[in-house]
């Protein structure tokens, strides 16, 4: 016989020995009965029992398998979770982004737009071009923009693109406003003023209480290097170009006898030494006296001295008087434009004869006349540039009161 074959009765043997059949005596009220158990029937209930227990361990591991798959598939699930929320938070944190950066482009779009056309008028294609150089003919070549990063995202790209070229625009609004203020500047030099106590004294009349700038995000911000720069360029040359327009260079009397410069002479009614604080200029009684600058008329009246008088707010601190008038062609709060009639020459006052005493206040200090009646040409045709722009701004924003 085969190995095998023995060892499988060894077990069976050994198998069949656990159970063999048994009695069992049992004692009730006095009466005894037998219980047999047979060996046939105790391999069967071992076997029923083992199915059982083999049925049983069976459901139970694959219980636990399945709770070992699923927490793994939970835990699984949970992570995507997490990731998707990441991702959407990321997602709504860059469109918050691209929103705010959209919104900035706009307002800042908005405010060059609005600089161009108040400063500019018809100007700003010339300016996207380049600045022109008006003393040597070339242009300014236009500014190239940064490389944009490739690995923004396709609207972070564009956003950046649309940021550079404004950067590039605002840079050569910048290049344009301080060439302007520069001439301003030189012209207002040589008519004897002092460009940096004007620039200085015009800052010193800003104020108000402190509101923090905010986007249209409704985010604090700051204003940027270049649009800071741009303000205070602006500011500049706003300030000269409306000096240069406020100095008085139109004649004042259409004469040409000046019989008193300005300053120390000999006083015609006692001889003494004076100080005389404007122009003469003698004519027939009646000539027509004309505002040597645009501005308001701020006085008209009576003053010791000086008889009939008319006073012209320039603006800037400039301010002219007319004096020993005959007559008034001109009320307090007129507006008036330079060379138009405002008086009529006279001898009132202290005076020896039909003349007008012209005199020219900065800042309250009489100042010579003659240095502005006599600008060189140069000067008067960057003053009539001015004079035209500063103009334009006004008519524009005239229209757009009404």
């Amino acid at each position: 016989m085969s190995s095998k074959s023995t060892g499988l009765r060894h077990w069976r043997q050994r198998f069949n020995a656990l159970f063999q059949d048994h009695e069992i005596f049992v004692r009730t009220h006095g009466h005894v009965r037998f219980l047999r158990i047979s060996a046939v029937w105790q391999k069967r209930v071992a076997l029923i029992a083992a199915v059982v227990l083999t049925a049983w361990a069976g459901a139970t591991l694959a219980v636990l398998v399945n709770q070992l798959l699923t927490a793994d598939e939970r835990a699984a699930v949970a992570q995507q979770s997490a990731a998707a929320a990441a991702s959407e938070k990321r997602i709504a944190q860059y469109r918050d982004r691209v929103a705010e950066t959209a919104a900035d482009l706009e307002e800042r779009q908005d405010q060059l737009e609005e600089w161009q056309k108040t400063y500019f008028g018809s100007e700003p294609a010339a300016i996207a071009e380049g600045v022109n150089d008006t003393k040597g003919g070339t242009a300014q070549p236009a500014l190239k923009t940064s490389a944009i990063d490739p690995s923004l995202p396709p609207e972070a790209q564009a956003l950046a693109r649309v940021a550079a070229r404004q950067e590039a625009l605002s840079t050569r609004l910048l290049a344009a406003v301080n060439e302007r203020a520069a001439n301003a500047e030189t012209a207002v030099a040589q008519l004897g003023l002092n460009p940096t106590a004007i620039i200085r004294g015009a800052a010193t009349g800003r104020g108000g209480p402190f509101i923090p700038y905010k986007g249209r995000m409704g985010k604090a911000k700051a204003l940027g290097p270049s649009f800071a720069a741009l303000e205070g360029a602006l500011f500049r040359m706003e300030v000269l170009e409306r000096t240069l327009v406020a100095v008085p260079s139109g004649n004042p009397a259409d004469v040409l006898m000046m019989s008193s410069g300005f300053g120390y002479r000999s006083d015609p009614f006692t001889g003494g030494a004076a100080m005389h604080s404007g122009l003469d200029f003698r004519g027939p009684i009646g000539t027509p006296i004309l505002a040597a600058a645009p501005g308001r008329v701020s006085f008209v009246g009576v003053k010791s001295g000086y008889g009939n008088v008319v006073e012209i707010d320039h603006g800037q601190g400039i301010m002219t008087r007319y004096a020993h008038l005959s007559g008034f062609t001109s009320k307090v709060g007129a507006q008036v434009a330079a060379g138009q009639q405002i008086a009529k020459m006279g001898s009132t006052g202290r005076s020896t004869g039909s003349h007008l005493h012209f005199e020219v206040r900065l800042n309250g200090v009489a100042v010579n006349p003659r240095r502005f009646l006599e600008a060189k040409a140069d000067v008067l045709e960057v003053k009539d540039d001015a004079r035209q722009r500063v103009g334009a701004i006004a008519a524009r924003g005239a229209r757009g009161a009404r």
